[in-house]
């Protein structure tokens, strides 16, 4: 079974999926460029997806999925690439949900970003968000952020990752990549013992909990640079949800730490691409400044969208800018782009 699955893991890599979806009833299903298409015209068995994860988990993993009903973890083909796996039950079944991590991290270039990362990623401390839907990217994106680090700075980066998806090689900067569930028990207490290990960066994979969003803004406030994610949909909405997830006698206090800590937020949404072989990534991007800082202390999110809009020289822009201009340059198409656009109209 371990052949059969490996051969399906090969298959989405060189089919260039997104993801593979092993479910008991039909055949393998891969998301290519956004869709889901059937691999083969056989369904699949409930002895057979059980015997893959089997195959694939972690020999000591298995009675911890077994007593809990799901599990995440890595796994990687070496000189091709790696996965992050979550295997749960579904009616009694055992199902794979499996997001392909190409073994070579993707630069700020290679993803069509906005240079404006590169000065982002160069900040000596503050909190640097990054949002979006799941399978939006965001991972992909910090990844290529510490990877411009890891080519061009001096850092001790320290990453926090629930699993670990790309592998960074120690460049010019150090880097200390800690999984979650193996290395350290949970994010809040990963990030608390990070703070002793003096980093430059940290990097939180995801930003889930009022602990872990708390330590986080105060490791920024304490001189670090900070990183992570939030599925958010846009930078306004990203500011409420932090601030909302304290109870409201801490609010207004939060309000003037967020508004002093925080870099910028990078929103970021995938679309097909023409030709559909691959997709781009339409980003909003919020950079702190004086007049966003008063917005937030404030409580006058509502008004930040007309600060990014005129502040495109400090390299701000919305995201129906970053979509129009993708739809004027040819990049994606008007069938996937105006829902969106009329989403964000409403």
């Amino acid at each position: 079974m371990q052949e059969k699955i490996e051969h399906l893991l090969r298959a989405g890599f060189e089919l260039k999926a997104s993801d593979i979806h092993l479910t008991v009833g039909v055949p393998p299903i891969m998301r290519i460029n956004g869709d889901l298409k059937r691999y083969g015209k056989d369904a699949l068995k409930l002895e057979e997806t059980e015997q893959m994860a089997k195959a694939i988990v972690p020999p000591y993993q298995w009675e911890n999925f077994r007593e809990k009903g799901e599990l995440d973890f890595s796994y990687g083909i070496p000189g091709l690439s790696r996965y992050r796996i979550n295997t749960y039950f579904q009616r009694g079944c055992v199902a794979l949900a499996i997001r392909i991590v190409p073994t070579k991290i993707p630069t700020i270039e290679d993803m069509q970003l906005p240079n404006v990362l590169k000065e982002i990623a160069e900040r000596h401390q503050g909190l640097v968000l990054v949002t979006g839907p799941t399978g939006s990217g965001k991972s992909t994106t910090l990844a290529a952020m510490i990877q411009y680090m890891n080519q061009n700075l001096r850092k001790h980066i320290i990453t926090l990752e629930d699993p670990i998806e790309y592998l960074h090689k120690h460049g010019t900067s150090i880097i200390d990549q800690r999984e979650v569930g193996a290395d350290t028990n949970n994010f809040s207490n990963g990030l608390r013992a990070a703070l002793r290990q003096d980093p430059d960066v940290i990097l939180v994979g995801e930003m889930r909990d009022l602990e872990t969003i708390h330590t986080a803004i105060t490791a920024a406030e304490t001189g670090h640079l900070v990183l992570g994610t939030l599925h958010t949909s846009s930078a306004p909405s990203t500011i409420n949800r932090i601030i909302d997830v304290f109870p409201s006698s801490q609010q207004p206090q939060i309000r003037i730490q967020l508004a002093s800590v925080l870099v910028s937020i990078i929103s970021q949404r995938l679309f097909p691409t023409v030709d559909k072989k691959g997709r781009r990534a339409a980003t909003e991007i919020l950079i702190n400044n004086p007049a966003v800082g008063n917005l937030i202390r404030n409580e006058k999110i509502h008004q930040i969208v007309s600060v990014m809009q005129t502040s495109r020289a400090q390299g701000m822009h919305t995201f129906e800018t970053s979509i129009k201009e993708l739809l004027e340059n040819g990049a994606i198409d008007k069938e996937t782009a105006i829902p969106y656009l009329q989403e964000l109209e409403g």
